[in-house]
């Protein structure tokens, strides 16, 4: 006996409506994934921000995803911020120097320069981190889009890890008769969610966080338990914590992908089934 065209067309039939689920189930699940609260272009947040900046490093203003930080400062100044960036995060940096509406002397240069917990300061795939204000300018908008935040990197690279980083935004050329007049900030950091497309097998042990410090809920001085005591997040790490565990969309594609060889298998094996000479049928028959 022998495979009937019907059975086969019906093999066919049969592996072609799996196929068709099996990719619908893949386009449903990217869906979804975008679709998602947790991987929306910038976490939810109040939108107003504070209202000061930090000087150096150690003073830096923390700054949520999504929050827009204000300051009243000088020209000249250094005012730095700090926020969070996770694993898979590609962040954006803007900032809008608003010049005083008096006469100015000359042009002047401004520059936003972003540095990661290390205090390594990571270069902008694009944007304008350098720009020059005309003397009658009234403001001088800046940008830096970093590249996307890896969970791991080998220990000479420069690349993107998750933890603290910080905005630093003064003015670099700016004539001397200039120097001191009131100029207005407002700083937004942003972060895109950018899939599993950008995972590395590997992990930190822990974020790139300067000060994480472990402090009892009442007072600093009161005995009692350190090791119970609940952890204080420092400026720049989230107040939900780090994203960490196992999980990413790559292991949909991963699951996808098995169940489509496995039904390519299945239709592989009803073309070829009893195509041979039955073992009950005698030779010669």
């Amino acid at each position: 006996m022998r495979t009937t065209p019907r059975r086969t067309h019906g093999a066919r039939r049969a592996l072609t409506g799996a196929l068709l689920a099996g990719l619908t189930l893949l386009t449903s699940a990217g869906a979804a994934v975008a679709d998602d609260p947790s991987a929306s272009a910038s976490p939810a947040g109040d939108g107003a921000g504070p209202t000061e900046a930090g000087t150096t490093f150690r003073t830096a203003t923390a700054l949520e995803q999504g929050q827009t930080g204000t300051a009243q400062a000088s020209a000249g100044d250094y005012l730095y911020w700090v926020f969070p960036a996770d694993a898979g995060q590609r962040p954006t940096v803007e900032a809008t120097v608003k010049l005083p509406s008096s006469a100015r002397s000359s042009t002047s240069t401004w520059q936003i320069d972003v540095y990661d917990g290390l205090r390594r300061r990571q270069a902008c795939m694009y944007g304008h981190q350098t720009r020059k204000a005309a003397a009658d300018a009234a403001s001088v908008e800046l940008s830096c889009v970093l590249r996307t935040v890896r969970s791991w990197s080998e220990p000479w690279a420069s690349d993107p890890l998750p933890g603290s980083y910080y905005i630093r935004l003064t003015v670099v050329d700016l004539p001397a008769a200039d120097l001191g007049l009131p100029v207005g900030v407002e700083v937004k950091a942003v972060a895109k969610e950018q899939g599993g497309a950008h995972d590395v097998d590997g992990a930190l042990s822990e974020p790139l966080v300067p000060g994480v410090s472990v402090a009892s809920a009442g007072d600093a001085g009161s005995a009692g338990d350190a090791s119970a005591a609940p952890r204080v997040p420092s400026a720049g790490e989230p107040d939900d914590g780090w994203a960490s565990g196992w999980w990413t969309d790559r292991w949909l594609w991963t699951v996808g992908g098995g169940v489509l060889a496995a039904l390519a298998a299945v239709f592989g094996y009803s073309l070829t089934r009893g195509r041979g000479r039955p073992s009950h049928v005698p030779p010669g028959v």
